[in-house]
């Protein structure tokens, strides 16, 4: 796990500042590899790679950029987590001076070139140069694990692991309206743009090839299909899940330094942890971050009936109002751009601890998209199973759950009756598409504080909604896999940016064994009548590993992932603190911001909602980049 960055100029002219330029970014990405740094500089100066080190695996001869043989080079950010088996097959072919997973990319490369990326089960972000081609290769990991930005300025293509390592290149800092308009909408972007004009990120699975001319191109090397196997049984789905999670967890724990994981008193985590456990020698360590202060916000004591089962080392983080006064700007810095709802914050917190502990951690990441665990599943749901009853259309391949069967899952909506009123307010019994729109679509609760006619863009957010939540590979007759695969396209990179940048910002490698292709690949080979059987959520996770969890874990119906109590600090400290943000807003004068409604929103109710938390982490990312525009510029001088 490391930060990597470099340059290309398009035209091959030499860059005389080339090691100023490398040593810039390396400095705005230290925090994520605090073990080291180095850069290389093509001889004709008109490329050149920096990488900053976490060492994780061959701690003594995996220093970057690495250099081949044959003069190609490479900057790598990641884990490949079969490169021994790659390194096996490759042995005759590539003379090996190294034990690291970098240089069997390297080998994987000369051997069969850009397609060499499905050869790679891991989480990754690289650039190569092919010293015979003249060209350079650039690629991400199938889920977007690890990040990918870049630009092109004067005829250079900038890349870096963090969009800020890029902001000392750009002529102005500027707010793209396009992916404004998506995170007020998603809280996250639907396609490569990011928040700052100029900057877009290589999406996941994508790759970039230039040509000998220094033109590049885009291309989508990898993408799951949902063909489903109408031949096995249940017994045979779950037999699999096991083997393949299973294994999973066992080359994620791959590393020549400790491993430890988070567990949050969930499924995922749990499973995760306990999973690791089995294969780590010596007691196993294991971390969480808790809110003791109010009632509904410590799941600290289903940690503790793992750990207590397993014999693990438990670190607990108690997370205070102060901590995010404190820590919230750190927060909005490290993520480069906002994106997602509160959990960034308490993650922050908990990397910390683990980072005193440990290099490595393993993580639940992805189980609530993969394997359906999002309560808005089971709302979405409920209403096509009226609507199928209504019509009679229950049998017609849409609906895998009959309104009867549903009922006894119901009670899981207990806490979502609100969601539920203003969900059904308008469009109710709309075809399926619109209303999960409907009910991720968080622009209509920000109808007062956005000024939207100071947006000019002409950004169509649905259009680029129902390409994906339509595409045409997943089938449109099973409504619980449209959505599954929306969020996994979606969100789930959204929450892997934060799984990244908060861990990194201590120099910690986290790692998601449920994103493993093998794995995904096979969920989608599932019928979503043995998925979402009786509308279970998680259905195929808890059948295949319920035994192995306490009771207290597997009984649990309240869980909400990693629920911050904003809400309640409001009354308290944090009131000021947010009016002192948003009064700075005021004088500064964000056109986009109606910020009277905003601080009268705040002073009148005293509520954090999402909508405040997303409006509160906008402004931030405006006064840390966007007026500090000049002071990145400056360390180019």
């Amino acid at each position: 796990m490391c930060g990597i960055s470099g340059f290309f100029n398009q035209k091959k002219s030499a860059n005389p500042d080339a090691e100023r330029h490398l040593e810039v970014m390396n400095r705005l990405q230290k925090h994520r590899g605090p073990d080291g740094e180095g850069t290389w500089v093509h001889p004709q100066r008109f490329i050149g790679f920096s990488h900053v080190r976490l060492s994780i695996i061959d701690l003594g001869t995996g220093q970057q950029p690495m250099l081949a043989p044959n003069g190609d080079a490479i900057t790598f950010n990641g884990e490949i987590y079969n490169y021994i088996e790659l390194r096996e097959e490759l042995k005759d072919f590539y003379p090996f001076k190294t034990t690291s997973d970098t240089e069997v990319i390297l080998a994987a490369y000369q051997k069969w070139g850009c397609e060499c990326v499905s050869h790679l089960r891991g989480m990754f972000a690289f650039a190569i140069w092919d010293e015979s081609e003249g060209t350079m290769f650039c690629a991400r990991d199938r889920f977007g694990i690890k990040p990918f930005y870049y630009t092109v300025q004067n005829n250079t293509f900038y890349f870096a692991s963090e969009a800020k390592a890029l902001l000392p290149f750009m002529p102005e800092l500027s707010m793209n309206e396009d992916a404004f308009i998506s995170y007020l909408t998603f809280q996250f972007s639907l396609n490569d743009t990011t928040l700052f004009n100029g900057i877009e990120k290589l999406l996941p699975a994508h790759c970039i090839k230039f040509h000998k001319n220094g033109s590049f191109e885009v291309q989508k090397y990898w993408e799951v299909y949902y063909q489903l196997d109408w031949d096995h049984s249940e017994h045979y789905f779950l037999n699999r899940v096991k083997e393949l999670l299973e294994d999973s967890v066992r080359v994620h724990l791959r590393a020549d330094v400790a491993v430890g994981a988070y567990v949050s008193g969930g499924l995922d985590s749990s499973i995760i942890g306990t999973l690791g456990s089995k294969y780590v020698d010596g007691q196993f360590e294991a971390f969480i971050g808790k809110f003791t202060c109010y009632e509904g916000f410590d799941e600290s004591m289903y940690a503790r009936d793992l750990a207590k089962m397993y014999n693990m080392k438990l670190w607990e983080e108690d997370i205070t109002c102060q901590d995010f006064i404190n820590d919230i700007r750190k927060v909005i810095y490290h993520l480069d751009e906002p994106v997602a709802g509160p959990g960034s914050f308490p993650q922050y917190c908990v990397s910390r601890l683990a980072a005193k502990h440990r290099k490595v951690v393993l993580g639940g990441q992805g189980g609530d998209e993969i394997f359906g665990g999002y309560t808005r599943y089971l709302i979405a749901y409920f209403e096509q199973c009226i609507k199928g009853a209504i019509e009679g259309t229950l049998n017609n391949g849409n609906f895998i759950v009959t309104y009867e069967s549903i009922i006894p899952n119901l009670r899981n909506l207990r806490n979502y009756k609100p969601l539920m009123k203003t969900f059904w307010q308008e469009g109710l019994f709309d075809d399926i598409s619109s209303r999960y729109f409907r009910l991720v679509n968080r622009a209509p609760d920000m109808e007062q504080e956005i000024n939207w006619n100071s947006i000019h863009s002409n950004y169509n957010v649905l259009d680029d909604y129902n390409r994906i939540f339509l595409g045409n590979n997943v089938g449109h007759t099973a409504y619980f896999d449209l959505m599954t695969h929306f969020d996994f396209k979606t969100l789930l990179p959204a929450l892997l940016q934060v799984e990244d940048r908060m861990s990194m910002a201590h120099g910690l490698e986290s790692r998601v064994p449920f994103l493993d292709h093998p794995l995904i690949e096979f969920l989608a080979t599932i019928p979503p009548n043995v998925k979402f059987q009786n509308g279970e959520l998680k259905r195929m996770l808890m059948k295949a590993f319920g035994r192995i969890l306490p009771a207290s874990i597997t009984g649990r119906k309240d869980k909400m992932g990693f629920p911050v109590p904003l809400n309640q600090w409001m009354k308290t400290d944090l009131k000021d603190f947010v009016l002192d943000i948003f009064s700075t807003q005021k004088r500064i004068g964000r056109p986009s911001f109606n910020t009277d409604r905003i601080i009268d929103a705040v002073e009148k109710e005293g509520k954090f909602s999402r909508k405040v938390w997303g409006l509160l982490s906008l402004e931030l990312w405006h006064q840390e980049f966007l007026d500090k525009a000049a002071s990145y510029r400056k360390m180019l001088e």
